[in-house]
């Protein structure tokens, strides 16, 4: 969705509150695709803060559905987003040159669905978990380890102890 900034931005002291429906049905990343399955309204606060430049302050909730990243169970993942941005309008935008910082503006409208898209990369939760003590799946079986325990031997040797192995089997070998 596109909302039209030219009365904020040209206007000193022009300040406007909407509501906005997100278009946005999912959120991808290199992490994944991560369907959204609930969202509220966008409430968004426009502020002129001078000549071609303006405020853009943005709340929203959304919840994404994510995978535990222990057992891979599907997890609600609650998202809330609060923002401000700057934005300035094209003229101004060009005269500083600044590539990266404007990337949901597109001449005077504002890309609400860009924006918000971008915000919410941003506060992707670096670890997902069903629940703060989640076990995961055996690496041998692939049983949930949160239903109870499968039975396999999980033990690892550690690799620095080699070795000191080989050394004791030959001995031990040697022996027989």
């Amino acid at each position: 969705m596109l909302i039209n900034l030219t009365d904020v931005l040209t206007s000193e002291g022009k300040e406007e509150r909407l509501q906005v429906e997100v278009g946005l049905t999912d959120i991808s990343c290199r992490m994944g695709d991560f369907p959204i399955v609930d969202k509220t309204l966008l409430n968004l606060t426009l502020k002129n803060l001078g000549m071609n430049k303006a405020s853009v302050e943005g709340r929203m909730e959304l919840v994404l559905a994510m995978n535990c990243d222990r057992c891979l169970k599907e997890v609600r993942q609650k998202i809330v987003l609060h923002f401000v941005r700057e934005a300035e309008g094209p003229d101004a935008y060009q005269e500083k040159e600044k590539d990266d910082e404007q990337n949901f503006m597109a001449g005077y409208q504002l890309d609400v669905d860009g924006l918000v898209k971008n915000e919410c990369l941003m506060n992707l939760p670096t670890k997902v978990l069903c629940k703060p003590d989640c076990r995961g799946i055996c690496i041998k079986c692939g049983k949930d380890l949160n239903t109870g325990e499968c039975g396999c031997d999980t033990f690892v040797p550690d690799p620095r102890m080699a070795g000191i192995k080989d050394i004791f089997n030959a001995a031990k070998s040697g022996e027989e």
